[in-house]
Parts: structure tokens; C-alpha cells; sequence
């Protein structure tokens, strides 16, 4: 008789993976509260390589209805926001929680909806009625109204960017009820009402950023615009015009008022418009140049601020030629500052990265003419790949499609260029297993704390074979998987509790090629907040990516 103990032990190794990807693969279905969180963590609602933007929202809301817990989308709803940094998807759950439970939906309104961009998107979503509701009820009015009555003058006037709905929509309908006279007045501007109407309030009443925003988009000169724009030192005591550039750029008399305008823009703004700076002739001065590129090399802003070198990949991405190369080099050299807040693994890793045709899609998805990113899956992973190889020098990069290609790469060269050089290769089908694999023959006789896996997840071929499943019916990944911890068990030996297996997936997707176990993590997402996780799991078991969504206090 055959010998059970082993049979059951195979099982154990080699789960069969009963279900299929998207690009019709074999994989692990992820359970729906995990699946949820990759989509809270990945989702624009945009159309990707293998699902439009109606089949992103359409499988969201049938995870939705199959997680029954409310505590945990209230979480998930923070989590996105806070850690994944994303707009649509957090402001999607906390419309779901405004129809499941009010209680939580006022607990965490104002953690999510933190700018007048997520808000508008709220309630463009509860007036679709996609989510249960599609008026404002009493308890969803209060939040809006607290929210409208909270936000300083500066956040109002950021919120009033933009339409379809436009703020004045959201205040015609939310009704808040003002507070004083300087916020009647300025509910009454918004709204475009006759100032007549404001009373008992009137303009002397407005906030003094709206006083000079007004004073400066009727200025009759340039030196007027500037003057507004830079702080005053006077016996009032009154500081300059504070407003976004988008607020401003319509009115702006030439250059020499852009270049004040980017003196006040904030690290972030300042990144992610260098192109409209450089069409409005800012980049003509040198010394403005020089400004611009100690700014965005402000090693005390980056580290406080956290940034991380992919939003300087992005920013690198989509500078235009005629940007200045002194402003390129400044973006070469930030992004190298904040290498330094992706955090030093337990050990070095093996890092395999996706270069498949399916991770040359745009990252956030396709928008549309104009409004799609150019910072595709294949450069995120490169650059995550390049960050983590940079402070873990000994780590091995193992670019891959449907064979794994050899790269010679110096750790100490410019992130940027790392990145870039490493997302040029490949384009074909998508074979996750083949980094472990290499791994396992090339690198057998070095030690390693685990593997790395950056992709879209979407593999269907198997060493060459389309559609071929692994040992007892599991996947590629699997079957590699488990040669390399019995390889790096004996190469360690001792207390070594065995290497771990961490999947990121780039895009939001159901399945997995390696099921969640002890040993293996699936997390969704590109931001900071990966970087943690991943570090956390590695050292010990604390970093989990559902865990985490959990241990968020409320």
C-alpha cells in the first residue's frame, strides 16, 4: 500500500491550483477579504492589460458583498488611502460603509476624505447610486457639512479645482450651514451667488487668501502678481498668497510670476509639474534652474516627508526634453536620497522582475488620450527591483518573461539608470516560475533569506509549456518554490526557519501563483508601504499585508 504520510506530505508541498488567471494560467484563488485588499491597494478603475475599468469595478463590488465585515473595510478604507496612497478606491469603500454602517463611515470619513479631490470623488460615487445609496442622507450629510465647515480656506479654494461635480454642486446640496461671517462669505463666493446674497455677510468678510487671490488674478501687471505671491513683512503682519499653481495659472503675466508661483509650490506639486514650468519659461533663468534643482534635492524635505525614488522615476519619466538636464540630474540625485528610506532586509534576496508584454501596460491604467501615465507595471517593478538590490547590494535581479535573462549590473550605479536599463528587456509570456528556477541552478550554493517576486501575477507558461500545471497539479512557482527552501534550509542549517517567498502584485487581480502559507506572502501595491511589509515579513511574521490592514487603529 502506498505510503500515506508521504502522499498527504506532497499534497502539503504541491497544493493543486485549481483556478485560473486572468491570462487563463493555473493559480490560487486568494479568499475574498484578501483579494479585496490587493484591489484596495492596486485599483484606479482604469482598464488594464487584462480587464477593463467596468470589470475592475464590477469584480470590486462582488468582493465587497462577499466580505460581511464592516470593521475591516473601514480599515481597508484608511489603508488605502493612508498607505497606498490612492484616491478612487478608498472613497469606493467609504461609500460602501455610508450604506452598511454609518457609525463607522463617521469614524473614518475624516481620515480618508483628507482634500477636496477625494471628496468630490465621494460624492460622485453616492450620486451614481453604484453603492447603495444616491442621496445624501442625514448621517452623509453631516459629514460633508463637517467637512465644509472644518477645512481652512486654502483647502477649500484646492477643492474648488475642478467639475462633474464641482464643489459649488457638493455645497448646493450638502447645505452646510456657516459657522461666522468669513465662512458665509466664502460658501457665498464658491457658489458664484450675488454678494447681496451673503448677508448678513460681505466681502470684507471673505478670508484674506481669497482677498488676494482675487486681487491677484485682476492685477493689471506682473510685478503686482509677485508682490501678492511673496510674503510681506509689514506692521498688519500679513503673509503672501498661499494658493495652488492651478488656482493661479490662468492669470499669471509671464515667467517671471511662474517663478514666483514655483517658489511657493510644495515638493510634491513642484515634482509633478516641471513640464508646465518649462512651457511658461521659468527654466530660461539659471538661477532659477539652480533654485529648483536644490529644492528638489532637499535631503532633510525628502527624508521628512518620506518620499521614496519612485515618484522621482515618475517625475523622471515625463520630463519633456526641453527640461533643463540640470533639473534631470536633480531627480537622478533625489531619487538616490530617498533609496535611503526603503528599508535593509534580514539578508540578501533573490528579486525576480516581471518584463512580460502584459507589464508594459500603464501602471494606473489606460485613462485615455493625454491622461495616462507613462510610468508602466514594467518600471515600477524595475524600480523596485533597483531599490531593493541598492541596499542590498549582495541580492540578485533576475529580469524574466518566458526565459530568465542574465544581467550584469553595478549596484552603486544611479537608481534611475538601473531602472531604466532593467525595464528594457524582454516583452513576451509570463513565466514566474523561472527566477526561483535560475536561482535554484545558478545560485545554488549561496545563502539568500528569500525571494521577491515583482509582476502582474499573470503567468501562463511553465518552463515553455502554455497551460502546464506543476508537480500534483500545482503551479511553476510552487514546484521551483519548495527545491529552493529545501536547498537553502541545508545551505544554512542550524536554526535557519527557512526562506520566504514575498509575490507583489502591481495590478489588482484574485489570484496568485503561491498560496498565503508560513512562509509565503502575496501583497498588492506599489507604495511605502510595500517596502514595510515586505521588511517586516522577512525578519519575522509581523508584516503580513492583511494583518496589517487589521492592526490599523481606528
Amino acid at each position: 500500500m502506498a505510503n500515506k504520510s508521504l502522499f498527504s506530505r506532497m499534497k502539503a508541498l504541491f497544493p493543486r491550483a485549481p483556478a485560473r488567471n486572468e491570462a487563463g494560467g493555473p493559480a490560487y484563488a486568494l479568499d475574498p477579504k484578501h483579494a479585496l485588499a490587493q484591489f484596495a491597494a492596486t485599483g484606479c478603475f482604469n482598464g488594464t492589460f487584462y480587464a477593463d475599468a467596468e470589470t475592475q469595478f464590477d469584480t470590486l463590488k462582488s468582493l465587497i458583498a462577499q466580505v460581511n465585515d464592516n470593521v475591516f473595510l473601514a480599515k481597508l478604507a484608511v489603508y488605502s488611502r493612508e498607505r497606498a496612497y490612492l484616491k478612487d478606491m478608498p472613497a469606493a469603500v467609504t461609500a460602501t460603509l455610508a450604506a452598511r454602517d454609518t457609525v463607522l463611515f463617521q469614524q473614518v470619513f475624516d481620515r480618508v476624505i483628507d482634500n477636496g479631490r477625494v471628496l468630490r470623488t465621494l460624492f460622485q460615487m453616492i450620486r451614481s447610486g453604484q453603492f447603495g445609496k444616491k442621496s445624501l442622507s442625514s448621517s452623509l450629510q453631516r459629514a460633508f457639512q463637517r467637512w465644509l465647515n472644518t477645512a481652512s480656506p486654502e483647502k477649500l479654494l484646492s477643492a474648488s479645482i475642478g467639475h462633474d461635480p464641482s464643489l459649488r454642486d457638493i455645497l448646493r446640496l450638502a447645505r452646510p450651514t456657516p459657522s461666522d461671517n468669513s465662512r458665509r462669505a466664502l460658501f457665498g463666493w464658491l457658489t458664484n451667488k450675488d454678494v447681496a446674497k451673503w448677508t448678513p455677510a460681505g466681502e470684507v468678510d471673505l478670508p484674506e487668501q481669497v482677498r488676494l487671490l482675487v486681487a491677484f488674478r485682476t492685477a493689471e501687471t506682473a510685478e503686482q502678481q509677485i508682490a501678492l505671491l511673496q510674503s510681506s513683512s509689514g506692521d498688519e503682519g500679513r503673509r503672501g498668497l498661499n494658493a495652488r499653481w492651478d488656482l493661479l495659472a490662468d492669470t499669471a503675466k509671464g515667467p517671471k510670476v511662474w517663478a514666483a508661483i514655483a517658489q511657493t509650490m510644495g515638493p510634491q506639486a513642484l515634482r509633478m509639474n516641471l513640464n508646465t514650468l518649462q512651457r511658461h519659461g521659468v527654466f530660461n533663468d539659471g538661477e532659477t534652474v539652480k533654485a529648483v534643482a536644490a529644492r528638489l534635492t532637499d535631503e532633510n524635505e525628502i527624508r521628512r516627508s518620506r518620499q521614496f525614488p519612485y515618484q522621482f522615476f515618475a517625475a523622471y519619466l515625463n520630463a519633456a526634453d526641453e527640461v533643463p538636464q540640470a533639473i534631470k540630474t536633480a531627480l537622478h540625485k533625489a531619487a538616490e536620497i530617498a533609496c535611503g528610506n526603503v528599508p535593509e532586509l534580514p539578508g540578501p534576496i533573490v528579486i525576480g522582475l516581471d518584463v512580460s508584454g502584459s507589464m508594459q501596460s500603464p501602471v494606473t491604467g489606460s485613462r485615455g488620450r493625454g491622461a495616462t501615465t507613462k510610468m508602466r507595471c514594467v518600471d515600477v517593478a524595475a524600480l523596485v527591483a533597483a531599490a531593493l538590490l541598492r541596499r542590498n547590494p549582495e541580492s540578485v535581479v533576475v529580469p524574466f518573461d518566458t526565459q530568465a535573462y542574465d544581467v550584469k549590473i553595478d549596484p552603486s550605479d544611479s537608481i534611475l539608470s538601473l531602472a531604466d536599463r532593467l525595464a528594457k528587456y524582454g516583452g513576451g509570456g509570463t513565466d514566474c516560475s523561472l527566477p526561483i528556477k535560475k536561482a535554484n541552478a545558478a545560485y545554488a550554493k549561496r545563502k539568500f533569506a528569500g525571494v521577491v517576486l515583482v509582476s502582474d501575477n499573470e503567468s501562463w507558461v511553465y518552463q515553455g509549456r502554455p497551460y502546464f500545471y506543476g508537480a500534483n497539479g500545482s503551479t511553476g512557482v510552487m514546484t521551483e518554490w519548495q527545491q529552493f527552501v529545501r536547498n537553502q534550509v541545508r545551505l544554512h542549517g542550524g536554526d535557519f526557519a527557512g526562506p520566504k517567498l514575498i509575490c507583489i502584485d502591481l495590478q489588482p487581480n484574485q489570484t496568485t501563483q503561491a498560496p498565503e502559507r508560513s512562509d509565503i506572502l502575496n501583497v498588492g501595491g506599489f507604495s511605502d508601504a510595500v517596502f514595510e511589509v515586505m521588511s517586516a515579513f522577512l525578519t519575522s511574521d509581523a508584516g503580513r499585508f492583511v494583518t496589517e490592514i487589521e492592526g490599523i487603529e481606528l
